[in-house]
């Protein structure tokens, strides 16, 4: 069997250096993107704010009294996506096997490139050069024989940033086939996939502080202590085994869309018009997907930071903002609001094809689940030609600005941008 060899392509603080294309007189100073509140969050922070400390998904006021000198930007979703697709593109100049993780971030198998263009360091070099030149921005490549190490070597190329400066990356990492466990062992075992808090805690008892030290445990003890799943996978990753293929087509699993609220909503009719809101654009990215979907789940956290979510399962998939509307209304009416919500969610899973079915609930509303369906396509059409606010839900009409409060891909992910006065 041919060995693989995969690229990690990730891009140095992708929104951060999106912002600096177009803000040049920013550059060298400590800059975030994020939620400018007192309730955001930071998304993504320059290695000169790294400097201070700062780092993504650090509270603003946190940020802020860590370096008062800081500059923070609003967050651009549509533009940092249209620069992605640009990035991706160069991606697939090189290989058609690429697998985007993320708006900044991809796996890409340039096993059947490497006689074409050269050896894979040669590759990563000349993709690295291309994005630099063609689209002025950094990223850092990691190559290696599996997408572990590959992810892993990225991060070993990437800047660092510290209290006495910033340290150049060396933009390119390979592991080379044989060195597989040289470059695995001296790292800290958090560095592998699935070591979180409480299996970092667990391994810590054991003695385990870096993978090595988790390869010279015998399976039967790991298994023993995290549990069968958990334990045969990390003792297979920490022997540098990971056989997973890049997937350029992989399936999109959910889609949803969560938004913090500058001041916590205590009531079912101050959330009402909210999932109206995330219905409306959960919907429309569903349509878009071209699919239905069978599931629908909201997500409440509270002023305390507790988090739940409830979910139902339809019979059949759904695709307009009033069905998915009303199963997350009847969702969120089995909780109690009181305590102060600060964040709510709305997605849906499980897609699947649309299909009309007459319900009892049919006959009882004036317009039938097909009139809905022929409304909501009317909508899509309207902003299709128009823009995103040309049409929504009356109740997303703010009421001091009379504006419509459209719901975007990404753009509440760090919480609200100021505070209503």
């Amino acid at each position: 069997m041919t060995q693989r060899t995969i690229l990690h392509v990730d891009m140095d603080a992708f929104y951060v250096s999106v912002e600096l294309r177009r803000r040049p007189d920013l550059v060298g100073l400590p800059v975030v993107v994020g939620g400018t509140g007192r309730r955001g969050v930071i998304a993504a922070a320059s290695y000169e704010a790294r400097r201070f400390g700062l780092r993504s998904a650090m509270p603003s006021a946190t940020a802020r009294r860590l370096c008062p000198q800081v500059v923070f930007l609003p967050g651009d979703h549509d533009l940092y996506a249209t620069v992605s697709t640009d990035v991706h593109r160069l991606f697939h100049e090189v290989t058609p096997l690429v697998e985007p993780i993320a708006l900044d971030e991809a796996f890409l198998d340039v096993t059947g490139a490497e006689r074409l263009l050269g050896g894979a360091e040669i590759i990563a070099r000349g993709l690295r050069e291309r994005v630099a030149s063609e689209l002025g921005l950094p990223c850092s490549v990691g190559v290696a024989p599996s997408k572990l190490l590959a992810k892993l070597a990225s991060e070993a190329a990437k800047p660092r940033s510290g209290p006495t400066g910033i340290t150049a990356g060396r933009g390119v990492v390979r592991v080379a086939p044989g060195e597989e466990t040289a470059f695995l062992h001296p790292l800290p075992v958090q560095a592998l996939w699935g070591v979180g808090p409480a299996t970092l805690r667990r391994l810590g008892d054991l003695g385990v502080h870096t993978v090595g030290d988790l390869a010279a445990l015998d399976q039967v003890t790991l298994v023993r202590s995290l549990g069968e799943a958990n334990g045969q996978h990390l003792h297979r990753l920490a022997h540098a085994i990971d056989d997973r293929p890049v997937e350029p087509d992989r399936e999109l699993k959910s889609i949803g869309h969560e938004e913090t609220f500058a001041h916590d909503r205590h009531s079912w009719d101050e959330l009402d018009p909210e999932i109206t809101r995330l219905s409306d654009g959960v919907a429309g990215r569903l349509r878009a997907h071209g699919s239905g979907a069978r599931t629908v789940t909201v997500k409440l956290r509270f002023s305390s930071f507790d988090t739940i979510t409830r979910s139902s399962t339809l019979p059949s998939a759904v695709d307009t903002a009033a069905e998915i509307g009303r199963v997350a209304r009847l969702l969120m009416r089995t909780v109690d609001p009181t305590p102060g919500v600060r964040l709510l969610g709305v997605s849906v899973s499980q897609f699947a094809p649309v299909a009309e079915q007459m319900r009892l609930d049919d006959l009882l509303l004036d317009a039938p689940a097909a009139d809905w369906q022929a409304a909501e396509g009317t909508v899509d059409a309207i902003r299709q030609r128009f823009g995103a606010t040309a049409i929504g839900p009356a109740s997303a009409v703010d009421g001091r600005s009379s504006a419509l409060r459209v719901v975007r891909t990404g753009a509440q992910q760090w919480g609200p941008d100021h505070d209503p006065s």
